[in-house]
């Protein structure tokens, strides 16, 4: 690999490995409410949203950070008062209780109005409209968790005219993203210069955290403390039992609503905690050096990132499914193993979890975090004693980049209608 194929891919992990505060579909609503209030001379006196399915899926049940209230409201309000689009997904870091406070008066006012964007341009779809009264602002968050493509003050575009902390940042540049297939991430995660990819290790810094404060306190449906206190008695008290307890605790605190960040893949903290924890719990209970550290996660990291290119950012396919594959593959790097065995592991998760449903983000996605890690370890002991999924069983094909991308399409296009039928099951809920 030279060095800039190399230096391309470590720009996409850098863009899609990233701290955020809080689950990051309301989390980009209120980004993209702070990008258009920013905009005006004075306080927003009134918000319009309007957001696509996915987006309202996974904003209806997930707390947020430093509120102790769930929803989207809480969250436009925030960013809308006090938000700084410079943030980026880390917006809701504003969540004091000042601020909270106020945040709610604005909310009983009557000020924020938000409704579905029916038949939404993307998937990933937020349009924010602001006014103080006397200016009107417009702001357009589409395709991505980040990705400003409008910023209006007045009818007249600053899209092109940003200023850290004053205006909505530029659409982020995906355009020269490189294209990645299995061995080529195997290549960059087992070859670059470690030095190259030390970054990574700030993903294993602050999603340990975030597992620590949940286990210390009661967040969510508290899984992860659950299944560490009482789970050896059931799992035993070894690998598979500390992988699943720390991995479900740190979503524990971000779907409970802890103020605390966590590292990110793809635009989702949950894809990010799966891809780092599972990884880091076998590494340090099996004592493996640092290298052999960075190099499991950035391939973990990497691979979620590969599945997610061809899945795109939403879908009704659980994201654990990605992320937990490629835990899985970091695993098997930690235990010795090699292209061949990173491969058979995937097919294993491929023919395992495929059609795991997304039915939005909530304190109990713990519970399929802790399916993904479980099903991640077993794929990776299976491949390591020379047992994987063959091309006759089900949608697996022996090329490992055919049966990624026979899972990406049954999660892109078949489950279309399980993804609306979903939806419709949460709005119409008695």
């Amino acid at each position: 690999m030279n060095k800039q194929e190399t230096k391309k891919i470590i720009g996409l992990m850098k863009r899609q490995v990233v701290p955020a505060v809080g689950c990051t579909e309301p989390v980009a609503v209120a980004l993209c409410a702070a990008g258009a209030c920013r905009m005006l001379p004075n306080k927003p006196v009134k918000v319009q949203v309007r957001a696509s399915a996915n987006i309202i899926k996974n904003a209806m049940g997930v707390g947020i950070p430093g509120t102790g209230m769930i929803g989207l409201p809480i969250a436009v309000a925030l960013g809308a008062l006090f938000g700084d689009p410079g943030k980026g997904l880390e917006v809701l870091s504003c969540a004091c209780s000042e601020n909270v406070a106020e945040a709610k008066k604005f909310i009983d006012s009557g000020a924020i109005v938000i409704s579905l964007y029916e038949n939404a341009p993307a998937i990933l779809h937020i349009d924010v409209t602001a006014t103080d009264g006397f200016s009107t602002s417009h702001a357009v968050i589409s395709g991505s968790h980040t990705n400003f493509t409008v910023a209006e003050l007045d009818g007249t575009s600053l899209i092109g005219e940003h200023r850290e902390g004053q205006h909505a940042q530029k659409c982020d540049d995906t355009a020269d993203d490189p294209a990645l297939d299995m061995r080529t991430v195997f290549e960059f995660a087992t070859e670059t210069p470690v030095d190259q990819l030390r970054f990574i290790l700030e993903a294993k810094r602050l999603n340990t955290a975030a597992a620590r404060l949940a286990l210390a306190g009661q967040y969510g449906h508290s899984l992860g403390s659950t299944v560490l206190t009482q789970g050896p008695s059931m799992l035993g008290d070894g690998l598979m039992c500390h992988a699943i307890a720390y991995t479900s605790a740190a979503c524990d605190a971000r779907m409970g609503g802890a103020p605390v960040a966590v590292m990110s893949n793809s635009g989702s903290g949950n894809q990010g905690i799966t891809a780092t924890m599972p990884v880091v719990v076998y590494a340090e209970e099996t004592g493996a050096d640092e290298e052999h550290t960075i190099r499991a996660l950035t391939l973990s990291h990497l691979t979620s990132i590969y599945i997610k290119q061809s899945l795109g950012c939403l879908s009704a396919l659980c994201g654990c499914v990605v992320a937990s594959t490629g835990a899985s593959a970091g695993i098997v790097y930690l235990m010795g193993g090699g292209y061949r065995q990173i491969c058979a592991a995937i097919k294993n998760m491929v023919a395992n979890l495929t059609g795991m449903i997304c039915d939005g983000a909530k304190p109990s996605c713990s519970m399929k975090i802790s399916s993904g890690v479980s099903t991640a370890m077993l794929s990776a002991l299976l491949a390591m004693n020379g047992r994987e999924v063959t091309q006759a069983e089900g949608i697996v094909s022996d090329d490992v980049d055919t049966a990624i991308h026979n899972l990406t399409s049954i999660g892109r296009e078949s489950m279309r209608e399980t993804d609306r039928l979903i939806l419709h099951i949460m709005t119409h809920k008695c």
